[in-house]
């Protein structure tokens, strides 16, 4: 595919931007408690800029430490600040790329419970998001003033760190959004009421923004053009309020749908699809004249359609430039292949966010916000390297030995490469899992690896005895259930790779893991009446809450029939009979039933091996700790770089 339409220049404003790739926002949780950005946050944009990216809009810079609300994201009340943004503006635009600072004023309703001490801010009094027995409080007009002083002075600091534009966060049921919508904003005073009033907020923010800046400097307005859930802003409803943005000196909109009611559009998963949110595109570019920019699952496909479809004018790209920061540069020279796909996951990237309060990586990308730290340097002194076991963990393994300058060779026991991610990535919807194991395959070729498919090694092999380094990566089995009748069943690698084995019209899943829920999805997409029994009250029960807010209602959608609160207790051929948590017996008949029980390591190989060359093997991946594919992913880089 020629991709030369994604690389011609458009101006937003006065500011031409070199190509139509850009970087959507999303923040690194990295800042610092005094407002400055950290050192990893400049080198992290940096690698973008020098992978060919044409604009880069940050993560939202806050006003202030108390409108942050705990975020570690850098706020912009002292001009202390202004030398590390400086920096990282200079670091972009040495590659010709543009740099946006994004400004918020705070996420009001939509603030983390562990990230503010009191009530959050709001438009009105209002439950907040996460903790609905918490009443925000709502600005009074004198805070909303202040606020608008604060968007001045905030704004003319950016000005003078040097940054291209500034975009206003108002999406996502932020408080400028919470302005913006009738359901949240219960205002009777100014800034309330009718269409015109509850715009007010945003339209002050941006004349205080372009008080400050100028005529000439581009003010960005990010806006979601639906929320996706009932009671929100519809896409009709929010067509004219462009009109007042635009009178008030907006010069270019990003636009997307959804809000935190339906969090899983903020953050799309596979489920979604993609370009899952580019439909807005074609209605809003006929109330506006203004460029436009669109997010929401993108691929280099999607984009180049949406741009010589004339719908945007921009795509962005928020984790597929996490995973790929050189994609722009690769298609530019017609490699395609060499773009390392985003698996949307959102494991690594939002989920270290807000499950560990840490700063942002990324699944497939390890040496994302470590990217000085991670670089990798070229031996001197080669080793031979032997990798046994050809899943992701091998493979990165691999690849990263490789890259260095190391002799590797990779030995797998069965006919190609993948290990689990081969039956984790059948679904239709799981076409990034698939893309992930062609490119790694390609990666292995271009750098010359050898692998040799249909090994078995063990530890008596001659290989390991002449290898320096050994990397033992054999993933992992089905768990053994001591259950009556399961000879009676298929196993869930098996459901995966051979749909054959799904005999018959209903199928029933016992455990109820993210694998089992996703064959599950795939079958009954087919036709099949679906069953999924899980003795726990959840499925996905070890999935992020993003993807499940897609995952379960996709499900739901497609027929599967869950029962939580099902222990297993037979498995006959005709169906499984279960005890609900009441203690009722209940029989579930069915035509095949699959053993979803869970995954334990396959260790016997890498025991021998250790044992025999314990101080020139390391075992890694799912063979060393069960868990998803960043954690095989970053075990096999670690590994690879940790070769003396």
């Amino acid at each position: 595919m020629n991709f030369e339409n994604l690389f011609t220049p458009f101006k937003i404003g006065k500011m031409e931007v070199k190509n139509r790739i850009a970087m959507a926002p999303m923040g690194l949780n990295a800042g610092h408690k005094d407002g400055t950005i950290d050192t990893d946050e400049i080198d992290y944009f940096e690698e973008r800029a020098k992978g060919g990216t044409g604009m880069i809009i940050m993560g939202c810079q806050f006003l202030t430490q108390e409108l942050a609300q705990g975020s570690l994201e850098g706020y912009l009340d002292s001009t202390f600040v202004i030398p590390q943004l400086t920096t990282l503006c200079e670091a972009v635009q040495r590659y010709g790329t543009k740099i946006v600072a994004q400004l918020s004023c705070g996420t009001g309703k939509n603030a983390f419970a562990n990230m503010y001490g009191e009530p959050p801010v709001s438009a009105s009094p209002i439950p907040s998001m996460f903790n609905p027995d918490l009443i925000c409080r709502a600005l009074t007009v004198e805070e909303i003033k202040t606020i608008m002083k604060q968007f001045t002075y905030s704004a003319k600091l950016l000005k003078d760190a040097g940054f291209d534009a500034i975009e206003v966060h108002a999406h996502a049921g932020y408080l400028v959004d919470q302005f913006m919508s009738a359901i949240w904003n219960k205002r009777e005073d100014e800034y309330g009421g009718s269409q015109e009033k509850r715009m007010r907020f945003a339209v002050e923010i941006v004349q205080s923004i372009r008080s400050a800046i100028g005529p000439d400097m581009p003010i960005i307005f990010r806006m979601a053009m639906k929320h996706n859930f009932e009671g929100g802003r519809t896409l009709e409803e929010t067509l004219p309020l462009l009109k007042y943005l635009e009178d008030a000196g907006v010069d270019a909109f990003d636009i997307d749908t959804g809000s935190y009611e339906n969090i899983d559009y903020i953050f799309p998963p596979a489920y979604l699809g993609d370009a899952c949110m580019s439909e807005i595109c074609e209605p809003t570019r006929k109330v506006t004249s203004k460029p436009i920019l669109n997010a929401g699952n993108h691929t280099p496909e999607t984009g180049l359609a949406l741009i010589e479809a004339g719908h945007a004018d921009f795509v962005l790209m928020g984790r597929p430039l996490i995973a790929e920061p050189h994609m722009a540069k690769k298609l530019m020279k017609d490699k395609r292949a060499e773009v390392r796909p985003c698996i949307r996951c959102n494991e690594e990237c939002i989920g270290r966010i807000l499950n560990r309060l840490t700063k942002i990586s990324c699944a497939v990308n390890p040496a994302t916000g470590f990217e000085k730290r991670f670089e990798l340097v070229k031996t001197t002194d080669p080793k031979k390297v032997v990798i046994v076991g050809g899943g992701p963990g091998g493979m990165e393994a691999a690849r990263t030995a490789a890259l260095i300058g190391h002799d590797v060779t990779l030995f797998e026991a069965a006919k190609s490469l993948g290990g689990q991610l081969r039956s984790a990535a059948t679904p239709s919807f799981k076409s990034q899992l698939r893309e992930l194991v062609t490119w790694y395959i390609h990666q292995l070729e271009i750098l010359n690896v050898k692998v040799e498919l249909n090994t078995m090694v063990t530890a008596d092999s001659s290989v390991l005895a002449e290898a320096d380094e050994i990397f033992v990566a054999t993933g992992a089995v089905p768990v053994k259930v001591n259950i009556k009748g399961i000879e009676n069943t298929v196993d869930i690698l098996q459901a995966h790779l051979d749909e054959n084995r799904l005999v018959g019209d209903h199928i029933i899943y016992c455990g109820g893991g993210l694998s089992a829920c996703d064959s599950a999805i795939e079958t009954a997409m087919k036709g099949k009446k679906v069953t999924v029994v899980e003795m726990l009250d959840e499925v996905a029960i070890g999935d992020h809450f993003i993807n499940k807010a897609s995952l379960i209602p996709m499900m739901i959608n497609n027929g599967v029939t869950i029962c939580t609160g099902h222990k297993v207790l037979e498995i006959l051929p005709n169906g499984v009979n279960a005890m609900k948590k009441d203690g009722t017996e209940v029989f579930i008949e069915g035509t095949t039933v699959v053993a979803s029980f869970g995954m334990v390591p396959n260790t016997a190989v890498a025991r021998a091996i250790d044992e025999k060359y314990h101080n020139k093997t390391r075992i890694i991946g799912d063979c060393n700790n069960v868990g998803k594919v960043g954690g095989a992913v970053r075990t096999g880089m670690y590994a690879a770089m940790s070769i003396d």
